[in-house]
């Protein structure tokens, strides 16, 4: 019913920048709100941010603020996850996550790797 595909994971050094795309397949987008989650080797599966189905209410965890942005694009059925001023402790598999409003279930995708240098 729903599938999820990331995009956009590299290596990237230190201080630099990447911008991860998810792409949706579903009937009708804006009838999910959409979250990125990451997970480092050995650790759980964490939630990063979060967005509403019109983009006008986000979410997103401490570490994270001010250096990452959430868009998504009704239209083109993405969401976005924009990177900077990265870190090590941003490494990690990123995953997209979509939730119907009304549903009860999570959809995921695959993930896509972000390697930071130290």
């Amino acid at each position: 019913q729903v599938r999820l595909a990331e995009s956009g994971g590299r290596l990237v050094q230190i201080g630099g920048s990447l911008r991860l795309s998810c792409e949706a397949s579903v009937r009708t987008f804006s009838n999910y709100a959409m979250a990125w989650f990451r997970q480092a080797p050995g650790k759980e599966r964490d939630h990063v941010a979060s967005i509403s189905w019109s983009g006008a209410g986000t979410h997103y965890i401490d570490s994270v603020k001010g250096r990452f942005t959430i868009t998504r694009d009704n239209a083109k059925n993405t969401v976005l996850l924009q990177m900077n001023s990265l870190k090590p402790d941003d490494t990690a598999v990123y995953y997209c996550n979509a939730r119907r409003y009304g549903g009860s279930n999570n959809y995921w995708g695959q993930g896509t790797q972000v390697t930071v240098s130290s």
